[in-house]
């Protein structure tokens, strides 16, 4: 990075955090610090909505899996538009009615205080460690990459981020997110472009997705029914749905972006716009790390990502084993680029055997490099057990630092930051306003003034970017970043929607019921989550939603009729 980079990077987070400070300084009510003053049009409810889930994780780890794993991720997503639906049809109408500030107020209507309680309870768990997770992320990365400190860089992202949440509440959030979604979008197409600018002249982008299915990146759909395939059609539309209702409909990170909306039409409107957008922005997302894959067809890769990794093995006892590999992968490559340049030239020669063309060629080269990169990531593990051996999340950051120019490299780390940024805002402004509502508020003895109400929820908010600050200096990188935001999810959402898909359809059952199903289905889903970590059985994480769902319904319905015995209240 040089001067014009660090003054794009401060100047664009300088001025999204003073403007979110400057439109919202006037004095709050609870009504305008937690809901926004309802005053949101339906395109900013729908880009917040979506900020909050676009998170650095999104950017970072999102086109590392394109460019390991292809285009196939995009299924993870087939079942938002579905679940936008359903929640526009339902949920969004009852929270309107009932005019809450959280979503778990509706249970204490239907059910009772303590399943209230519960729901908000096992929200701020899995909440707070998502918050930890979205500030951890981008800082772990830039640190290695920029040499930055790792414990220096996730306070200040943690600081910058409450300044302004602390300062606006939700209407700082949804306005702040407006210019952070702009400088994302902004900095992925500018990147997009000039990806397929330094390919050679001679490939087109046509070209482009011809090399990429050529290695197999571009397999878009997968109709098994394998449970070792984490990402299929199927796992996507009914684990996806179930995951993505709990998550735009019981979560109230996301419930309190669109309850701010003007009317329910505005909400409404935000929400569907969300799931027109959502599949083609992950697709174009997973493109660009398919673009970043094609380019280092043509380009030397490095044999790992992480540098930190690099440096460990090659300042310790392995470094000519590494080097080696090195050398090896570098021959690899050449005659990879060849096979792709003969690829192009004439897709239909047979080169290789009598089953297959050119293509045979790059697949078995780029077995070669697969392999290469298997036992790098092996050396690195013996060379330094504590070092991050699994290199998708540097994928993109690598690329954007050794490969673009000057300025563009700022605005990109702008991007990645902004996203961090507008994820954890909603999330502590969803962590503070359920502590507050939820827990404070219910709980008091005597009712209190507005202004004491907002002191505490602001104070809330303070507390918990401590404690994501805290977590995010204690975390450790995970296989794949995204992936594990979307495990913790998956162990706590499916719960948490069977309960409300309860309160909403099933009417005779009641809260001694639900509470004890609830219990007892969350001690199962940590149990599967355990045996499917340790590979006692095969199970792809998303169908915890399902079953975590269905779960908890079909014991409260049982508990109902057994442990309580209450048929004779039932008047339907």
């Amino acid at each position: 990075m040089n001067s014009i980079d660090w003054i794009i990077l401060s100047a664009t987070l300088i001025f999204i955090v003073a403007y979110g400070v400057y439109k919202t300084k006037s004095k709050q009510n609870v009504e305008e610090f937690i809901r926004g003053g309802n005053t949101s049009k339906w395109w900013t409810v729908g880009l917040s909505v979506m900020a909050t889930q676009a998170s650095a994780i999104t950017f970072l780890s999102t086109t590392g899996q394109g460019f390991y794993s292809g285009m196939g991720f995009v299924q993870f997503y087939f079942g938002l538009p579905i679940a936008m639906v359903i929640i526009c049809l339902v949920f969004i109408p009852i929270y309107h009615k009932l005019k809450v500030y959280t979503a778990y107020e509706y249970l204490e209507s239907r059910f009772d205080l303590k399943t209230r309680t519960l729901a908000a309870v096992l929200f701020l768990i899995q909440r707070s460690l998502a918050a930890g997770i979205t500030i951890y992320a981008p800082a772990i990365i830039l640190s290695a990459v920029l040499g930055w400190d790792l414990t220096m860089l996730n306070i200040i992202i943690g600081l910058i981020v409450i300044i302004y949440t602390v300062s606006g509440g939700t209407k700082a959030v949804s306005i702040t997110q407006k210019q952070q979604m702009f400088v994302i979008f902004l900095g992925m197409f500018i990147t997009f472009f000039l990806i397929l600018k330094k390919l050679p002249d001679t490939v087109s982008f046509t070209d482009a997705l011809k090399i990429a299915g050529a290695n197999n990146k571009m397999n878009l759909l997968d109709f098994s029914f394998d449970f070792n395939n984490r990402y299929t059609v199927w796992s996507g539309i009914i684990g996806g749905t179930f995951l993505m209702l709990s998550y735009f409909g019981t979560d109230q990170s996301q419930v309190q972006r669109y309850l701010s909306g003007k009317n329910i039409k505005e909400m409404q409107w935000g929400l569907l716009f969300n799931g027109a957008l959502k599949i083609p922005m992950q697709f174009f997302i997973l493109l660009v790390g398919v673009m970043v894959y094609v380019f280092y067809q043509f380009n030397p890769a490095p044999l790992h990502f992480n540098p930190a990794a690099e440096n460990a093995v090659t300042q310790s006892q392995y470094k000519k084993e590494y080097h080696h590999i090195q050398e090896e992968l570098k021959h690899t490559q050449a005659l990879k680029k060849e096979a792709t340049i003969a690829f192009l030239t004439n897709p239909s020669k047979d080169l290789y055997d009598s089953n297959g063309a050119q293509k045979s060629w790059i697949d078995t080269y780029k077995s070669q490099d697969n392999l290469l990169r298997i036992k790098a990531k092996e050396i690195i593990s013996q060379a330094d057990p504590k070092v991050e051996n699994n290199d998708k999340d540097y994928v993109f950051i690598h690329f954007i630092l050794n490969n673009l120019p000057h300025g563009l490299i700022g605005l990109l780390l702008a991007v990645i930051l902004s996203a961090a940024m507008s994820s954890t805002a909603s999330e502590l402004n969803a962590l503070a306003s359920t502590t507050s509502i939820d827990l404070y508020k219910r709980n008091l003895k005597q009712p209190k003034e507005e202004n004491h109400l907002v002191i505490a929820t602001k104070t809330f908010t303070l507390l918990w970017g401590i404690l994501a600050i805290v977590v995010a200096c204690t975390a450790s990188l995970f296989e794949n970043l995204i992936q594990l935001v979307n495990i913790i999810g998956s162990i706590f959402y499916g719960n948490i929607l069977g309960i409300f898909l309860l309160a909403f359809f099933i009417k005779y059952v009641r809260s001694n019921a639900v509470f004890t199903a609830a219990i007892i289905t969350q001690i199962i889903i940590c149990t599967l989550y355990g045996l499917i970590h340790f590979k006692m059985i095969s199970l792809p994480f998303l169908w915890l939603n399902l079953i975590g769902c269905l779960l908890v319904m079909a014991l409260a319905y049982v508990a109902e009729f057994t442990l309580f015995n209450t048929k004779k209240r039932i008047k339907s």
